[in-house]
């Protein structure tokens, strides 16, 4: 009965969300004024139902439930309980349950908390992320059910694909679905204001902290990912340019040139149209991602396989979402265009150019994973890799990154060069500083790594500057923020580019007893046993690694691993992690002579990508904190107050205090 009450449920939500759509166009008619009250607890109902529902789910596959076929094809009556649960939305029926979960319950949270919202443009959001949800509700009960029943049960289930049976896939996917959905919240939030008309510091106000939710759990979401993938698929990579991996990395892009663009919206009424046109681009790339991974058009280690038939409703469904509030945009443009001016060199001139570098990023990695998809129609096949995307995005990257350094130091409205100069003159010389080391020292590494490292040194200068002069104690907590996860982005690009300009790799067929060495590291092999796992058998290498002339030994042992549901092996790398750097050994085959094959790699620095990427988390969370709190200590305010512009040479008012 569990699977049959779960899809009463989903069925009763999808029903409510027709009613929420329905009720919240009639309530924004001149008739229906009395029914505007009546949404929010629609909305909230809504949430709740929708994750009972997804609840159950993960109950069915916590007692191996083989009569759903859902969980017979996904699950194993051995398998261990995290991934018993991680199950529920490892494929594409689970994720999808998961992804309306999410919408729903953010859709309820946004009824629940949200006050400062004019009531009508509440109504309008709440309408429209019913629409959303309704297309997804559709997609799930119509073509994906997720407790659809199998007479007779199998005797066993196949079990999870082994790969995901890891502690970051059982998380990763949560989290970045939340970020992908949230997204949402931000296109009904547009949808929602250009209805009313009512775009201003208020709705932006209102949407930030949901844009900045988004944000910080795709960054949590795309950081894990990538560390899961370089442990775990044992290719030694972090990013390979997959197209799945595009296809989070293109909202997180959005994202951000959104979150910037609301935070100028807000604090100074400009940028108006800019901000609902990337609230529609980021949540378009969310679908467009979904649209990759469900379609089947793509082959990809993270991709479901999913008919087209399938693809081609949720392409459907990117084309309904987009084009009509594309649509809408037409018809509301002349009431969005106007806010507040302000000089290029400025502030808000900055963080438009570094938007614009940041929307060129998006299209090159746009182009780059589609344009094999459109030359297989016409019988070609092309493959499209690191030498496309790491130099042409980057011409529009470093750029980038110079705007980055120096926008949190410019003043509102506008500024003159002398001040910022004078600020820019000390991240300019440590920059040339480790120009000179690099060459002198770090011999041919390339010119990309080589910009890497000058530019990751000159931006973490850069990032701290805002802080100087400061009352520390006074300071912000939204400013902390901005801080450590400018830094963030300078610590993950000096592990990005220390990993490509020193790595050093080596294959080898190994005998017992055995050295070999990579980078400082020398290798001893000593044998290789068989062990046995909860639902897995395995041999396991021992290994001794010795640092340079030091006599300490640190054992490794990785793993060559054989699942009997689903058939599959894998390898389980071994990783020793220095200050400098991380040591990181597969074990591969025997080969005829009894040798066995080993892969060493020495990668230095290479922590710093995952420690960059969770210090940008870090200051996203630190900037909604610090940002929710201001925001409502201001709601009794006005919504913008006009700030006279500075005499030139005179600092801004409330310059410090309004960072980005």
């Amino acid at each position: 009965m569990i699977a049959e009450i779960a899809l009463a449920m989903l069925w009763l939500a999808a029903a409510l969300a027709v009613l929420q759509l329905g009720l919240g166009s009639y309530a924004l008619t001149a008739r229906g004024a009395e029914f505007l009250r009546a949404i929010r607890p629609i909305a909230v109902v809504q949430g709740v139902l929708v994750a009972i529902a997804f609840a159950l789910l993960i109950v069915l596959f916590l007692r191996t439930d083989l009569s759903v076929k859902l969980v017979a094809a996904n699950s194993h009556s051995l398998k261990p309980i995290i991934y018993k649960v991680a199950g529920a939305w490892g494929n594409h029926e689970g994720s999808m349950l998961l992804w309306v979960t999410v919408m729903g319950m953010a859709g309820g949270f946004v009824a629940l908390l949200e006050r400062r919202l004019n009531e009508r443009t509440m109504v309008a959001t709440l309408a429209g992320q019913a629409f959303v949800s309704l297309g997804f509700y559709a997609f799930m009960l119509f073509s994906s059910n997720p407790f659809e029943r199998l007479n007779p049960a199998p005797v066993e289930g196949n079990g999870l694909n082994p790969l995901l049976q890891d502690p970051g896939l059982a998380f990763h996917p949560p989290t970045l679905y939340i970020g992908y959905v949230g997204l949402s919240i931000a296109f009904s939030f547009a949808v929602g204001a250009l209805i009313t008309r009512d775009v201003g510091p208020a709705f932006a106000r209102a949407m930030r902290p949901w844009v900045m939710g988004a944000w910080i759990f795709l960054t949590l979401g795309i950081t894990a990912g990538s560390w899961w993938a370089y442990y775990e698929l044992g290719w030694g990579g972090w990013w390979f340019w997959d197209p799945v991996e595009n296809a989070s990395l293109m909202p997180w892009l959005a994202a951000t040139a959104l979150l910037h663009s609301v935070s100028v919206l807000a604090t100074r009424n400009a940028l108006k149209a800019w901000t609902v046109m990337l609230a529609v681009v980021a949540f378009s790339m969310s679908m467009v991602g979904t649209f990759l991974v469900r379609s089947g058009i793509l082959t990809s280690v993270h991709a479901f396989a999913v008919d087209p038939e399938r693809g081609s409703f949720i392409l459907a469904l990117l084309a309904i979402y987009i084009g009509g509030a594309l649509a809408l945009f037409g018809l509301r443009a002349s009431t969005v265009t106007e806010g507040a001016r302000f000089h290029l060199f400025s502030r808000e001139g900055a963080l438009v150019m570094n938007n614009v570098l940041l929307v060129g990023v998006l299209g090159i990695v746009l182009m780059g994973t589609l344009y094999p998809l459109v030359t297989e129609a016409f019988d070609t096949k092309v493959s499209v890799g690191p030498p496309y995307f790491n130099p042409v995005s980057a011409i529009f990257v470093f750029p980038m990154l110079i705007i980055m350094a120096a926008g949190p130091l410019m003043r509102w409205r506008s500024d003159n060069g002398r001040k910022l100069t004078s600020l820019m003159a000390v991240p300019a010389l440590v920059a040339a500083a480790t120009l000179a080391l690099v060459v002198v020292f770090g011999g041919d590494i390339g010119v990309l790594p080589l910009l890497g490292l000058v530019f990751a040194a000159g931006l973490a200068v850069a990032s701290v500057l805002p802080l100087w002069k400061r009352n520390l104690r006074r300071t912000p907590a939204h400013i902390y923020g901005m801080v450590i996860a400018h830094l963030g982005i300078a610590v993950a690009l000096a592990g990005m580019a220390s990993e490509s300009a020193f790595n050093t790799e080596k294959l080898v067929a190994s005998e017992f007893g055995q050295s070999h060495k990579v980078g400082p590291w020398t290798i001893e092999m000593q044998g290789v046993r068989p062990i046995a796992g909860p639902n897995w058998t395995a041999l396991e290498a021992r290994l001794v690694a010795r640092y340079g002339d030091s006599n300490v030994q640190t054992v490794l042992n990785p793993q060559s691993r054989m699942f009997a549901s689903p058939p599959t092996a894998t390898n389980e790398a071994a990783l020793l992690t220095r200050w400098n750097g991380q040591l990181y050994v597969v074990l591969g085959e025997e080969g005829e002579d009894g040798r066995w094959q080993l892969r060493l790699w020495w990668k230095p620095f290479v922590p710093l990508i995952w420690y960059g990427g969770l210090m940008i988390g870090l200051g996203g969370i630190l900037a909604l904190v610090g940002r929710t709190s201001r925001d409502l200590r201001r709601k009794d305010q006005p919504e913008y107050e006009p700030i006279a512009a500075p005499a030139p040479g005179t600092p801004a008012a409330g310059g410090k205090e309004a960072l980005a």
